[in-house]
């Protein structure tokens, strides 16, 4: 008999029954019924009823032993009697009957339990983390995020994709975040960069002639967490093309991500077919972002020419200095009391804006603020424009294009949970495309890129030397699924004078070009291929396929938003002996902690 275990705490069923068994695991928990005691052993692959008599000579050993004691148990295995059966269970018609037990471990007081549905603070369970994995929820979903990325991994090999490895230990990227600096011991003074993403490297493999590229890559970067983002590193699929257009792109990756959905979707509706795309400008109208949840069936609508010049004051001034109006509807609402609209008058000035007005529309007319001060074509060009009906409502924004934008898109959410509009276990996947390459500084009036600086512009390098450059596009995408960003991809600038006229236009010459990128600079001298890729993030597909809200449930071991492993206590000093190697001095803040250490070199 093996040393510890001829089955998992997962594997036995009725048809062992009579057989002698062995297993290992943690106590999950114990009941005492009197005269006999019950043992839960749990390991990775499930949980198995164990059971001991109080005459038995090693019962005082069960009896003795806390939560989570690590214990190796042989016995017989029996049925369960037709009134204990437990079909919640794999293992829950049988049981083990124990005749000998051995202590592989003890415990201490758990700072933690692990049985139960306990709700800890946060950071205990990230100090306590290989606690918190032991979770049935946790482990679920730590594995969850094994069997993506397995699957993954396989879809990509069998569409024809490499796996390669980049370089940890770099130079700065032009990705624009923050980068995490490793000093140089062999060259003073001198720093590596983590990668924030392998976004040079790839592109440089395929400029070495290799055709389709892809890594499970970790990336680095030194930014602010939050409930999507990991403080200091995530994961991404990677990958790039040579030779393709946008659709080639598209093409190869709807496959794999939606076929990952598919497979683990647990019985939750994935977009089928072609993959919706809607441009930028369609996305930011339609649904005030260009994140938008498609579950989400409300649609805004410009409105703008039904107020210019009307009796309604407030916008048709608003208007004449550059405003513009979105609505949004708010459909079977018109029943709601006045309280229901004060409300969310109330909740649009707690999130900086003037107000929220409203039109409800009823069989016998509209009414409302708005409708009282707007002649009735105005009121019925209204209705019309944004498809609403009796007993439906609009709520209107008026703002500054791009403050109007966004705001009515945190007006559509809010109305949409208002309502309970958002549709239920489902995956709603889509394309965002068509970003334009410039936009203007509101500060400055300067031209600057708006995503990122290597996509390529539509129309080539005559785009760029005949058009206003906010009018130019860029071959630049967005995967979003409910809401979240799960990947950004282009198809790359790969030509020197696109890209030049590109960096000139935002205001950068040759030598910028030359010396921050100058390893991709220099490659593209001697032939670049046509290229593209994209990076969808691990981390939030599995936090959508895990129905979390939050990126820390499905990382092993986390961060804290304050970029702190409370477990491991990292970041930590350095001793003296070590920074004197590396040539550096420490140049800290007042008050260590609230700032930023300076570091400079010896």
């Amino acid at each position: 008999m093996h040393r510890y275990r001829t089955h998992s705490c997962g594997d036995l069923r009725i048809e062992d029954a009579g057989q002698e068994a062995r297993l290992s695991g943690w106590v999950h928990r114990k009941r005492d019924h009197g005269n006999l005691l019950f043992v839960d052993l749990r390991d990775q692959f499930g949980i198995t009823q164990c059971v001991v008599d109080t005459s038995s000579p090693v019962f005082s050993a069960i009896d003795d032993s806390r939560s989570e004691t690590v214990l190796c148990l042989t016995g017989e295995v029996v049925g369960r009697t037709e009134e204990t059966i437990n079909d919640g269970l794999p293992t829950g018609r049988v049981e083990l009957q124990i005749q000998a037990v051995e202590v592989l471990s003890e415990t201490d007081v758990l700072p933690i339990q692990v049985h139960g549905d306990n709700d800890y603070p946060e950071e205990l369970r990230l100090k306590y983390r290989y606690l918190d994995l032991r979770r049935e929820e946790m482990r679920n979903n730590i594995l969850l995020r094994s069997n993506v990325i397995a699957s993954i991994r396989r879809r990509m090999i069998e569409s024809g994709f490499t796996e390669f490895q980049t370089p940890i230990l770099t130079a700065s990227s032009p990705e624009g975040a923050r980068d995490f600096l490793v000093p140089s011991r062999l060259h003073p003074g001198k720093f590596y960069a983590l990668p924030q993403a392998p976004q040079v490297f790839k592109q440089l493999v395929m400029v070495s002639g290799f055709d389709r590229y892809f890594q499970i890559a970790p990336c680095f970067r030194d930014e602010d967490g939050r409930s999507d983002r990991s403080p200091g590193e995530f994961y991404q699929l990677d990958l790039e093309m040579a030779f393709v257009t946008q659709d080639d792109v598209f093409d190869a990756i709807e496959p794999v991500i939606g076929g990952v959905f598919e497979e683990f979707a647990n019985e939750r509706a994935v977009t089928q077919g072609r993959w919706s795309r809607i441009p930028y400008a369609e996305s930011m109208l339609k649904y005030g972002t260009d994140k938008p949840d498609l579950r989400n069936p409300l649609l805004i609508t410009d409105v703008t020419e039904s107020f210019v010049g009307s009796s309604f004051g407030l916008f048709a001034k608003n208007i004449e200095k550059g405003s513009i109006v979105r609505a949004i509807p708010a459909p079977g609402s018109a029943g709601q009391p006045r309280s229901y609209f004060d409300k969310l008058n109330n909740w649009a000035r707690s999130e900086g804006a003037g107000g929220l007005g409203y039109i409800v529309y009823e069989e016998g007319g509209a009414k409302g603020p708005i409708a009282k001060n707007l002649d009735e074509d105005r009121v019925s060009a209204i209705r019309e424009a944004t498809g609403v009906g009796p007993g439906d409502s609009v709520f209107f924004v008026c703002d500054k294009p791009s403050a109007a934008e966004k705001f009515a898109g945190v007006v559509r959410t809010k109305i949409c949970h208002e309502l309970d509009l958002l549709a239920k276990n489902r995956f709603d996947i889509c394309w965002i495309v068509d970003y334009p390459l410039f936009e203007k500084d509101e500060t400055t009036g300067e031209v600057e890129f708006s995503h990122n600086p290597f996509s390529m512009p539509q129309g080539g390098l005559e785009a760029l030397e005949t058009k206003d450059p906010l009018d130019v596009k860029a071959f630049q995408y967005d995967i979003v699924c409910n809401g979240i960003e799960l990947c950004s991809g282009a198809i790359r600038n790969h030509r020197l004078d696109i890209m030049l006229k590109a960096f000139a236009i935002a205001g950068y010459g040759r030598e910028v070009i030359e010396s921050r990128f100058g390893g991709m600079f220099n490659a593209f001298q001697y032939g670049a291929p046509p290229h593209g890729g994209a990076a969808p993030g691990i981390d939030r597909i599995v936090m959508l396929l895990a129905d979390t809200p939050n990126i820390r449930e499905v990382t092993l071991f986390p961060m804290n938003n304050q970029a702190e492993d409370l477990m491991m206590q990292a970041p930590n000093e350095a001793s003296e002996a070590h920074l004197k190697e590396l040539h550096i001095k420490l140049n800290l803040p007042k008050e260590v902690g609230k700032g930023t250490q300076a570091v400079s070199k010896d």
